[in-house]
């Protein structure tokens, strides 16, 4: 007799289908559902500090032309991340959340862990060891809450001793396979359809999360072939679905 393995769920920016993404509505609301993980992005501003965003300026997300480069941190919380274009004014005003904010809030919540990840942009604009050093600093004091992650592996070598890594892979082969066993993170991430239907992914040192999947069924598949975490950008939705909904976490009961 087998027993079925049931994912862990990940909040992708949040709930980022419900509400506008990386934004307070939208972690505030995977929380209240019952999310073990949250992923959320952050990018550095100009005066060192870092915020909840995944592109290098505020237009998308905004309707703001101004990059994130160029503002401190006080600046960049003054701009409302309502996403209008999807949700016109439904969420505004949606503060920029400051990541040192965010922190302390989830430390509210002991038994909730985030996947923090630092864009390349800011590793490009800043310099790798200028932006890494200074996000672990802020990190420090949630270390045992958080994972560091990246498209860039070369800044997760450099905090390997510091924190929990998550390698998020570009390509899916064999040199990428060398380069994690190289650098041994915690996690491998990668999106689903990189990956082919018949492959089980490569075994290892690390738990495999894979991205963007949306149909709890798939989610169940994958787990199956050794998938724990399984993050999407539907969490509300999918930790409602009866199987799933057996990993989720009940804050505060």
């Amino acid at each position: 007799m087998t027993t079925e393995r049931i994912p862990q769920l990940v909040g992708h920016r949040g709930d980022m289908v419900q509400y506008p993404e990386n934004s307070w509505p939208a972690l505030q609301a995977a929380v209240d559902t019952g999310v073990c993980w949250l992923e959320f992005d952050v990018q550095m501003c100009a005066d060192g500090g870092f915020v909840l965003l995944h592109d290098a300026d505020f237009q998308r997300t905004g309707n703001d032309p101004r990059g994130v480069f160029e503002l401190d941190a006080q600046a960049c919380s003054r701009i409302s991340v309502h996403c209008p274009e999807r949700f016109a004014a439904r969420f505004f005003p949606a503060p920029v959340p400051l990541l040192d904010d965010v922190l302390e809030w989830l430390s509210a919540y002991p038994d909730v862990r985030a996947m923090v990840e630092i864009k390349t942009e800011s590793l490009k604009h800043f310099g790798r060891e200028a932006v890494t050093c200074a996000l672990l600093k802020v990190m420090a004091p949630y270390r045992n809450q958080c994972v560091l992650i990246s498209f860039d592996d070369e800044a997760l070598h450099l905090a390997r001793k510091h924190v929990a890594l998550g390698w998020v892979l570009y390509e899916y082969n064999d040199k990428s396979r060398q380069r994690a066993e190289r650098l041994k993170p915690q996690y491998l991430i990668c999106n689903e359809r990189k990956i082919q239907r018949h492959e089980t992914p490569w075994p290892g040192g690390w738990r495999w999360m894979l991205y963007d999947i949306g149909d709890p069924q798939q989610a169940l598949d994958w787990a199956q072939r050794g998938v724990d975490l399984i993050e999407t950008g539907d969490i509300c939705r999918l930790l409602k679905h009866p199987r799933l909904a057996g990993r989720a976490c009940r804050h505060g009961l």
